[in-house]
């Protein structure tokens, strides 16, 4: 643990002077911020070994030998960093506990590079970067060329105030542009540029980018008489400092996740970039009662924005056993946080996938969330590699049963075909129950494998007579004759399930959720559908020659006709009872895509709707969408459809629309 805490110091410390000292990022924000945290934890568990030289301690990089030095009059502290609801939530609990009910103001967490700013008699006298938090760089010149920092402010006082020097999107794009056409290295990120921007010797450069700033603190309020933050922030624009308009005064918690929610969704069309939220407590008093650590202000945190993709390590592949005996590999990765939640583990699909990638155990890998839920595992970052990665070799034999593997014809994927394989038949079990599918509550992944341990479940129709082991089960930890009870009913109530639910659930290779409900509507039986041939399924729009010949093939094996035969005995309804499909002209064979809040419908409930008349519902925009339904707070897929000339149907168009065939 010691050693760990010696090479985070390390890491940490070369990080934040590559980042504050040469403008030359070497890792991620996130990776930082990771790090970070990290440190932290082991602080807090053992401040025995807490070194003097903790990035703990410190609040921002070295002072470059270039510049004259400015010491602070007050210190320039940095701010504690959150990333999520629950986090926001404590930080305000936390201010509560003191007795307070608290306002906060909010405001937009510029990306770029803070400064401070000293006036005499109402004049421009200096300005400093934030340095180590104690003394920054003198950086006057140059900022003297940013024109939206007045020279003279409208009030002949003495006053300091703070704010970030950043550079426009479109700035950024153009100097980037020209720089491309020179055949320069191009800068990575509009932060970076204007900090190297400000941080030159000859202010010419610096008066070229045409950099810009905004102002949003006055370090001691309280000697112009003024009582709140927002209150200081008025006063600054009086002056003749730009403010940002985006600030917001918020009466509670729920009011500040609204603001941060709003502005998360249009970040992206913004004139300049933002990282997250700062959150500040709005009363003066109320500031000094939450008070300091060394490094941050007890009263103010900044929301970090999840970031849509970050870096991890790949710690090692794993092989798992799907429920038709598919072999997955699966990244394990160092935990890392992405768009609100902790990441562990990662699918590559099969080995066509991994070996396409170039992944190598070891490596530094970029995750998203695709579609914003399932982990992905982007690429591998080839400069970060070491020589000490490991190559990736695909197991020949089963990791639950060892029997050897076998890569059907015309596919990239390994399957067990052991039908007996235990882990083949519990994730068979999970499927079948899932909500999805069956839509068995009670029987969760961990259930299932007890009870196929136990010998209670070792098929799909043993699930249905589970009721005869109702009286072992309440005397297992955590049932009683309550949960037992809700067991049973919703293992009777999923007998009701229509038709395309039970399609689905028996796992059919190659059918999924949406192709079992076109299968459902179409043959409306579960006899209509074992007895159709290829082709009249490949004459099925949507369901191509691969599923065609994967259904009839789950049909002709003894063992999956005794399983319906069995179920039909039980009480399994074989009918599809959801509803039928009314073609109309609006919507047959046309592809639709939703994105923002409609007035007067769910989400869910517009999708049923288009698919009841004929349409498709996707969750993304391309050239084969039809159909964009724009409801309030449209994401980026509605500037998408503009881009690709898409027909798009506002809120009140829907209403009309659906209204007309009620």
């Amino acid at each position: 643990m010691e050693e760990r805490y010696l090479e985070l110091i390390k890491i940490i410390n070369e990080a934040d002077y590559n980042y504050h000292t040469l403008d030359k990022p070497t890792i991620t924000d996130q990776e930082y911020d990771s790090y970070l945290r990290e440190l932290y934890n082991i602080e807090e568990a053992h401040p025995e070994i807490i070194r003097s030289d903790s990035p703990s301690h410190r609040a921002g990089g070295q002072v470059l030998d270039e510049f004259k030095k400015i010491t602070h009059s007050i210190p320039m502290l940095s701010l504690s960093n959150v990333f999520n609801e629950e986090e926001i939530r404590q930080f305000d609990e936390r201010i509560r506990k003191e007795g307070i009910d608290p306002k906060y103001v909010a405001e937009l967490k510029i990306d770029g590079l803070s400064v401070s700013l000293n006036y005499k008699s109402g004049k421009l006298v200096s300005a400093a970067t934030r340095g180590d938090g104690i003394v920054g760089e003198d950086i006057t010149n140059n900022v003297k060329t940013i024109k939206t920092v007045p020279l003279t402010i409208k009030k002949p006082i003495d006053i300091e105030v703070r704010g970030e020097i950043y550079i426009s999107k479109k700035m950024f794009e153009s100097i980037n542009a020209d720089r491309e056409k020179k055949g320069l290295d191009l800068f990575q990120n509009c932060r970076n540029l204007a900090a190297g921007s400000i941080r030159q010797l000859d202010s010419s450069i610096a008066a070229s980018r045409k950099l810009d700033c905004w102002i949003y603190h006055l370090p001691n309020p309280e000697d112009y008489g003024i009582k709140t933050h927002f209150e200081a922030l008025e006063f600054m624009k009086d002056l003749g400092f730009k403010v940002n308009p985006n600030n917001k005064l918020v009466n509670n918690v729920d009011e500040l996740l609204e603001f941060i929610k709003e502005k998360g969704e249009k970040r992206d069309s913004l004139p300049y970039d933002i990282d997250g939220i700062v959150i500040k407590l709005n009363n003066l008093n109320e500031q000094k009662i939450m008070g300091f650590t060394a490094k941050y202000p007890r009263w103010a945190t900044a929301y970090k924005f999840p970031a849509k993709e970050v870096l991890t390590k790949l710690e090692d592949i794993i092989f798992t056993v799907g429920r038709t005996g598919q072999i997955t590999p699966n990244a394990v990765l160092s935990p890392v946080l992405v768009a609100g939640s902790t990441i562990r583990r990662a699918t590559l699909h099969n080995e066509d996938y991994v070996k396409e990638k170039d992944l190598k155990i070891g490596d530094i890998v970029s995750i998203r969330k695709a579609g914003d839920v399932i982990p992905e595992v982007v690429e591998r970052i080839l400069e970060r590699r070491t020589g000490t990665e490991k190559d990736f070799v695909m197991i020949e034999n089963c990791p639950i049963c060892g029997s050897r593997l076998v890569k059907k014809e015309g596919q990239v994927d390994y399957y067990c075909m052991n039908p007996m394989c235990d882990k083949r038949n519990i994730e068979s079990l999970i499927h079948f129950v899932d909500r999805h599918a069956m839509n068995i509550t009670g029987l969760g992944e961990r259930i299932i494998e007890d009870f196929y341990n136990m010998g209670f479940i070792r098929n799909i129709t043993d699930i249905y007579y589970l009721k005869k082991h109702a009286e072992d089960l309440v005397e297992l930890e955590g049932f009683g004759n309550k949960s037992v009870n809700n067991l049973l009913e919703a293992i009777e109530k999923s007998k009701t399930n229509s038709l395309e639910k039970l399609i689905f659930a028996i796992g059919i290779e190659q059918v999924g959720e949406k192709t079992a409900r076109v299968l459902a509507r179409k043959f409306e039986t579960m006899d209509n559908f074992m007895n159709a041939s290829i082709d009249v399924l490949t004459n099925i729009q949507d369901i191509g020659g691969i599923i065609a010949q994967s259904i009839v093939d789950y049909f002709s094996k003894e063992e999956n006709i005794k399983l319906i035969d069995e179920l039909k005995s039980i009480g399994v309804n074989m009918i599809y009872t959801g509803e039928k499909i009314e073609e109309k002209e609006e919507f047959n064979d046309k592809t639709f895509v939703i994105t923002g809040t409609l007035t007067n419908y769910s989400r869910d409930e517009a999708k049923r709707i288009i698919e009841s008349y004929g349409g498709k519902v996707s969750d993304s925009v391309s050239k084969k969408t039809n159909v964009v339904i724009v409801g309030d707070n449209p994401g980026s897929k509605y500037d998408k459809a503009q881009k690709l000339g898409i027909t798009i149907w506002n809120d009140e168009q829907v209403n009309d629309i659906f209204d007309k065939y009620k």
